[in-house]
């Protein structure tokens, strides 16, 4: 197969979202008596959709409620959002654009439903050739849906698509949908990550060619 589109998650990824998450999260689930770390963070809500994080630890909840729960966090992410600036990986930036000149089709896929908003307000929506966000999709990750549905709207199949994720669910997700996967592990262990083909500190480690000799593998 050859190398033919890329799929970049979101949040971590193309831009520096995570620490508004990571607060907006820790303060609604501080309101219900939960103690709420990175670890926390990294390992069952990062990547997945805000039902699915709020159910990962208000275990005792009913759907009402953790509808509610869900609200609330996202009120508390919009509202960091609007209050600060919003920071682009420029590594990611320059690396989509060389893709882009080699004839790779370029989608961004997230389980957020701000993913648009988010690209808007960055002012790099018109980098991708489409938009996969929550909503789109059923099935949270490490379910494949949200990769397999952005390949197939790029007009791909999955052996021909590349994901970047920063996210363990993603890397799996990625996995399970037979796509190759750059994992970029910013601050922890790349260990973390090792279900990807491919684990950097940042995507300036990685460039057309390096990405093209995947799929020779």
């Amino acid at each position: 197969m050859s190398f033919k589109g890329a799929i970049f998650d979101l949040d971590g990824v193309i831009v520096d979202t995570v620490p508004f998450h990571f607060k907006a999260w820790k303060k609604m689930f501080s309101e219900y008596g939960r103690d709420f770390t990175h670890e926390d963070y990294k390992r069952k809500v990062d990547g997945i959709p805000r039902l699915d994080g709020a159910r990962a630890i208000l275990t005792d909840l009913g759907a009402v409620e953790l509808e509610e729960a869900a609200a609330k966090k996202q009120r508390y992410y919009l509202a960091l959002v609007d209050s600060g600036e919003i920071e682009t990986y420029p590594s990611t930036v320059e690396l989509i654009n060389e893709l882009k000149k080699n004839g790779v089709k370029i989608a961004a896929a997230s389980s957020s439903r701000n993913c648009r908003y988010i690209l808007e307000k960055v002012k790099l929506v018109t980098l991708f050739d489409t938009i996969v966000g929550g909503g789109d999709f059923k099935k949270g990750k490490p379910d494949p849906e949200i990769f397999l549905l952005a390949a197939s709207r790029l007009g791909f199949s999955a052996p021909e698509v590349v994901v970047f994720e920063d996210a363990i669910l993603g890397v799996e997700a990625a996995e399970n949908g037979g796509m190759r996967c750059v994992g970029i592990a910013r601050k922890e262990g790349k260990q973390v990550l090792k279900k990807a083909d491919i684990v950097v500190r940042d995507l300036v480690e990685v460039d057309y060619a390096k990405l093209k000799g995947l799929f020779k593998a």
